[in-house]
């Protein structure tokens, strides 16, 4: 250890604006800290490399790039004893998910025994005999899950080398009460998009002018992940591989303390938690806010002494539990979030001043460094406050009379198996139900259902993913008002009453495929078939189809119920079963037709079955106009400015990545330039298209094309006379009223607008639109239109094959002014134009990819475009 390591460190840091009047060569950050917590770091060890030595560049000098920072944590681990860094997963793209633990070196050496110790804590079989005397408090530090949000990820390499490099009483102390995750890239593909687009569009200089070309990142932005998805929203759903691995790195550890590091608009300060008090979410528990509020206060005086302006209990809030920031309320610890007014360059001019990258990575380090300290002092606290958490988990299920959860498997095996695995992520305890049981007018049967009890330590956050309130402390959201996965996966779910211990059965693997008939179940004798029944509905389903289309095969969906010759009888194919069929020429590799029917099929086995004849015993015979061919779609989907990133993120996630269909992707901007002909279908989901775009896709429509619009994009449909619809009078007004006063006039604005609520929706079951569904539907909408037929629409022109119902509301909050809007309008229409039709779905059917009801929507509009 010796002065020159201090130097690097002071040198590392001045460009972060920490520099100030140095003591024995020191920079400000040692001194900050002993001026919080004394006694004071001493030096910092040479022998530990500084971000400088291995970046190359100065924190805040430019904007690292995802491979230097993963390289500089492995240099520090290298040089470390109090480091080890781990991959816990990879990206779409490819890159690597890490974190650093850092602790005590005899911890690190142990580190097994030191993880399984922390989660006896939230045991309650367990947890009352551990003492937290010596128990470390765990803390996860995760930055940057919005990619173009970067100066978190800058502040995560100076924490990691203050802990793995300072030396002295008050780092001792911290690493003596904490065990420190450190996850500095929650985002790396999204960083590596936004890094690429600052580091190349700079100059010699930066240029603070907001009008400076670095300044505005092109479309999609670095904010979301390879699909454009929003992964800090992705907490509760999980849809994509980087939050699965921080799921399972974050249950692995259960820390106690959870930061989570973000950016805000330039023009303003910088916030931490509490939120606004009326929002926080009635689940969580009263000591995770007297902590929080404890918590704040250590922020609140490390940037008083940094003379930095910021603000807490307003703007955001605590309800919606799928951001990093909240979902550690329903797991026994505290999450915090930080906002930091963004430079998102290297400088930007506010209006008031000049921002610069190098001051909002040291407010987050600041941040960073008062979290620390309010773990270590408050580590007792944060340790009884989640043995408390779980301990009286039963006890607060008894509160509310929840005899738990119970998932029938009847009317849709995949995505009941597929929820089923999403609370598994969770560490929600799932078991077979032992006893048919009649709950809400539906039986649930022994093999065809399972059951979530709420006596499990997991109860709150179960009821929080299953429960579907409609009633709210508030009437305003920072997120979403509604997020309940039963409706979300269209699955028959209903809660249990208490006293029924014996409906709990075995446990229960959502991997296991249920029993059937052999008869009914795969490929069968590939060369006496004529053809292979396929259940349509689920994205198995879809893949399989995909792939015999791309290889050139037939297919033909049913518009009747019929019964087919099978194998083994008598085959049940309802209206919208596709029946896959193989060339009629004589050299057909049937060998390559086995191995790919055998590849997919629906998980309960009972999805694909072989065809013995063209003739049917009952209903239609399969080569008439009853059924009709589904040749392989050429598939569009709108991109660009003028269409939400992350909108049409969720449309290509659904189609590309689990519908398994080539999506060709064409800017907005050069529709009247792209040769639309090639496509069968093209997307618009979400927002708008320029005056030159929309007259191109109105001609490629009236020649025959399908166009299908969604959510917003709905209301540009309307006005660009593509969807003969109307908006509903009413749907623009606010309440204005003279009464309101101008201070509580934003509050009230915010209180008539829908938050992102469940509606009822009422389907046409014989339509194409609606095969594999049934007759009604629960659906995600956000948005203030709601639509009936236009006077002007000619009789025969449209279809309605969708309408919410008069009373739609299912879960979320429905402002009065809204409901008679919403009652019965129009919500899946299939317009004629020309010879080609227009699809508009006044709903978000792959909303945050946690749809798996819905999204059948979208994909029946894809693959039976033909038809409809």
């Amino acid at each position: 250890m010796n002065r020159p390591g201090v130097a690097a460190l002071a040198a590392t840091l001045a460009i972060a604006g920490l520099a100030a009047t140095p003591r024995a060569a020191r920079g400000q950050v040692p001194a900050l800290l002993e001026e919080l917590n004394p006694p004071r770091v001493t030096a910092y060890d040479d022998a530990v490399p500084t971000p400088e030595d291995v970046l190359g560049h100065r924190i805040g000098e430019r904007h690292s790039r995802p491979e230097q920072i993963v390289r500089w944590f492995d240099a520090v681990a290298a040089a470390s004893d109090r480091v080890r860094v781990l991959r816990h997963g990879r990206t779409h793209e490819g890159r690597d998910l890490l974190h650093a633990v850092v602790a005590r070196p005899d911890r690190l050496a142990d580190l097994d025994r030191v993880r399984s110790g922390n989660l006896r804590l939230s045991d309650p079989a367990v947890s009352g005999s551990v003492s937290t005397d010596s128990l470390p408090v765990v803390v996860y530090l995760g930055y940057s899950v919005h990619g173009n949000e970067a100066s978190g990820s800058e502040a995560a390499m100076l924490a990691l080398y203050h802990l793995a490099a300072g030396r002295g009483e008050s780092v001792d102390r911290l690493l003596d009460a904490a065990v420190i995750l450190i996850d500095p890239m929650l985002n790396p593909d999204g960083r590596d998009r936004f890094v690429d687009w600052v580091n190349g569009n700079r100059g010699a200089r930066p240029v603070p002018d907001p009008a400076d070309l670095e300044h505005h990142e092109p479309w999609p932005g670095g904010r979301g992940n390879h699909y454009a998805f929003d992964l800090n929203r992705d907490w509760l759903a999980a849809v994509h591989p980087e939050s699965r691995a921080r799921l399972a790195l974050y249950h692995a550890w259960r820390p106690q303390l959870l930061a989570d590091f973000h950016e805000m608009g330039a023009g303003s300060t910088f916030f931490f938690q509490p939120g606004v008090a009326s929002r926080v979410n009635p689940l969580t528990p009263e000591g995770n806010r007297d902590l929080t509020a404890r918590v704040a206060e250590y922020h609140a005086r490390m940037l008083d002494r940094l003379g930095q302006p910021y603000f807490s209990g307003e703007t955001f809030d605590d309800f919606f539990y799928g951001k990093g920031s909240t979902y550690p309320d329903l797991n026994g610890a505290v999450g915090i979030l930080f906002e930091q007014a963004s430079s998102r360059s290297l400088a930007v001019e506010t209006g008031r001043d000049t921002l610069r990258f190098g001051h909002t990575v040291r407010n987050q380090l600041a941040a960073t460094l008062s979290t620390l300290e309010a773990a270590v002092d408050l580590r007792r606290d944060l340790l009884d406050h989640q043995r408390a958490f779980y301990a009286a988990a039963a006890v607060w299920a008894e509160g509310r009379r929840s005899g738990g959860w119970v998932v029938s498997m009847e009317r849709g095996a995949d995505r009941a198996r597929a929820l089923a695995r999403l609370l598994v992520r969770h560490g929600v305890e799932i078991r077979e139900l032992a006893e048919v049981v009649e709950v809400g007018g539906r039986s649930f049967e022994v093999g065809r259902a399972w059951v979530a009890p709420a006596d499990q330590p997991q109860a709150r956050l179960l009821e929080a993913l299953m429960a579907a309130p409609t009633e709210f402390p508030d009437s305003v959201f920072y997120d979403v008002s509604a997020w309940s996965m039963p409706l979300a996966f269209d699955v028959d779910a209903a809660r249990l009453p208490r006293g029924r211990a014996g409906l709990i059965g075995a446990p229960f693997d959502p991997g296991v495929h249920a029993a059937v008939d052999p008869g009914e179940a795969g490929p069968g004798d590939v060369a006496a078939a004529v053809g292979w029944r396929l259940a349509w509905g689920g994205p198995e389903a879809a893949r399989l189809l995909a792939r015999w289309l791309e290889a050139g095969y037939a297919a033909r969906v049913l518009l009747e119920p019929v019964v087919l010759r099978g194998g083994a009888g008598r085959l049940a194919a309802g209206r919208g079963t596709v029946v896959l069929m193989p060339p009629s020429r004589r050299d057909v590799d049937r060998e390559r037709m086995r191995r790919l029917l055998a590849s997919a099929g629906s998980p309960d086995g009972r999805g694909l079955a072989p065809v013995l004849s063209f003739s049917t015993p009952e209903g239609p015979d399969l080569g008439g106009p009853s059924s009709r061919e589904v040749p392989p779609p050429s598939v569009a989907l709108v991109v660009g400015d003028g269409i939400p990133s992350t909108r049409a993120g969720e449309v290509w996630h659904a189609l590309s990545h689990d519908a398994g269909l080539r999506v060709s992707r064409l800017p907005a901007d050069r529709l009247d330039r792209t040769g639309l002909s090639r496509y069968d279908v093209v997307i618009v989901p979400g927002g708008r298209i320029g005056e030159d775009g929309t007259t191109r896709l109105t001609a490629w429509t009236e020649a025959g094309g399908r166009l299908v619009v969604l959510g917003t994009a709905v209301d540009w449909a309307v006005r660009a006379g593509l969807a003969p619809l109307s908006r509903r009078p009413g749907a623009e007004q606010e309440d204005a009223s003279p009464e309101v006063k101008w201070s509580e006039r934003r509050a009230a604005r915010g209180s008539q607008r829908l938050p992102g609520t469940i509606f009822d929706l009422r389907l046409d079951s014989t339509h194409p639109l609606a095969f594999g569904i049934g007759d009604r539907l629960p659906v995600f909408v956000s948005g203030d239109a709601f639509f009936g037929l236009a006077d002007e629409a000619s009789p025969g022109s449209v279809d309605t094959v969708g309408r919410f119902s008069a009373t739609p509301l299912l879960a979320g909050r429905l402002p009065a002014r809204l409901a008679p809007l919403a009652s019965g309008s129009e919500a899946l229409v299939v317009a004629t134009k020309g010879r080609g039709r227009v699809v508009a779905l006044a709903a978000d059917p792959t909303f945050r990819g946690t749809w798996p009801g819905s999204v059948r929507l979208l994909r029946n509009a894809v693959f039976f475009a033909p038809v409809y």
